[in-house]
């Protein structure tokens, strides 16, 4: 029995652009109905051949409950989408060995690499498609079927800047390279890539504080004036912010703030006008909640998961994300003055609920960052009888 084993050796999260490898192991054991009596074919043990390649799956809430197997015919290895989702993308498949023959009781380890494309789609799981990548490793053994074994991991997005030209403009005019000190005598000098460039225009934008001031109001008067010190964030990063009533002339007794994302999808049909509300699909991922009756300020801490999707643009679906807020305000007398004497708290109070949406930009942060907080790779195991 020949006992297949593939593990990610560089974590489970990566950017597109990034380099995958991935360790695969075959192990030739004995089956513990023969350990006493071993013939010679079970000795040794061949297989055919192995391949690997990586499978980029897409799937929608309308075509989940499909289950006509389409066979996806234009890599060397067939996938069966009816219960993953239809191949979107593949790299082409490598031959990791031809005629292998495994001694009992002796191992041989093989090392898949490859790089994803800067512009692949990010893995997303939202509420009408889904985007998921797995390994896709295949062999057969000497008379016996095809076996495989998948694995999942995770990518994330660059930037929806995805031309190159744009990219490459962008270094140009916001590098910081002038500002850091550098050696005289030394003759290395780092390259740029497309995936190092994007990373250093990320870190620009999201380290940029620029506060922004917004006067909440509504058909009764003001409401108060909320500060956002920055509109750019990264994964894991808290959204900051602070408010202000004391400019306010209605009572706010209590604010929501939620971060939800906004999943467009897009038409193939130029025919079919699709409304952007009926397209818009939303959700909260994360929520903060004050009592703000009888104070003048307040303030606003809301972390990002990192588990979620950063924004992008891709040929189904846009993602962009928001911050949904919720104020509950009162026009009545809820506090006494010096000049009541009998005054007594109101039984009932009438309150409004007024909602604004005010959009915010979550990209993408290192994977490091991300695998330091979750489990690390596991490794996937295929036995071949």
């Amino acid at each position: 029995m020949i006992e297949l084993s593939a593990k990610l050796t560089t974590g489970t999260v990566y950017l597109a652009g990034e380099a995958i490898e991935c360790a695969i192991t075959f192990s030739h054991t004995a089956q513990p109905e023969h350990r006493n009596s071993q013939s010679h074919s079970d000795i040794l043990e061949n297989l055919a051949w192995a391949s690997a390649q990586i499978h980029c799956f897409f799937s929608t809430s309308k075509n989940s409950g499909d289950k006509t197997p389409v066979i996806e015919k234009t890599t060397a290895l067939e996938v069966t989408s009816c219960d993953i989702g239809d191949v979107i993308f593949h790299t082409k498949p490598k031959i990791l060995f031809c005629d292998l023959t495994i001694p009992l009781g002796e191992t041989k380890t093989f090392w898949y690499r490859e790089s994803l494309p800067i512009e692949a789609p990010p893995s997303y799981r939202g509420t009408a498609v889904k985007y998921s990548y797995k390994i896709t490793i295949a062999t057969q053994k000497v008379g016996s079927h095809i076996k495989m074994v998948r694995i999942p991991f995770r990518v994330l997005p660059i930037s929806p800047i995805m031309n190159m030209q744009d990219l490459s403009a962008l270094c140009g005019n916001e590098t910081t390279e002038e500002l850091q000190p550098t050696n005289p005598f030394s003759e290395e000098r780092k390259v740029e890539t497309p995936l190092t460039m994007a990373l250093q225009v990320l870190q620009n934008l999201t380290a940029r504080r620029s506060p922004n001031s917004y006067m909440i109001t509504n058909a009764r008067g003001r409401v108060g004036r909320f500060c956002l010190f920055k509109s750019a964030y990264k994964l894991g990063e808290d959204i900051v912010g602070t408010f202000d009533f004391s400019v306010g002339t209605v009572t706010c007794m209590q604010v929501s703030v939620s971060l939800q994302p906004e999943e467009i999808m897009k038409t193939n049909t130029p025919t079919k006008n699709v409304n952007k509300e009926n397209s818009s699909r939303s959700m909260t991922v994360a929520r903060c909640h004050e009592v703000t009756l009888g104070l003048t300020h307040s303030q606003l801490i809301l972390p990002i998961p990192l588990h979620i999707t950063p924004a992008f643009e891709g040929d189904e679906v846009s993602l962009s994300w928001r911050l949904h807020f919720e104020f509950v305000t009162s026009n009545e007398k809820l506090f006494p003055t010096s000049e009541d004497k009998d005054w007594n708290a109101p039984l009932n109070v009438p309150i409004e609920t007024m909602v604004w949406n005010l959009p915010v930009k979550i990209y993408s942060t290192q994977p490091k960052q991300i695998t330091q907080q979750t489990v690390g790779s596991d490794a996937y195991t295929l036995y071949i009888k």
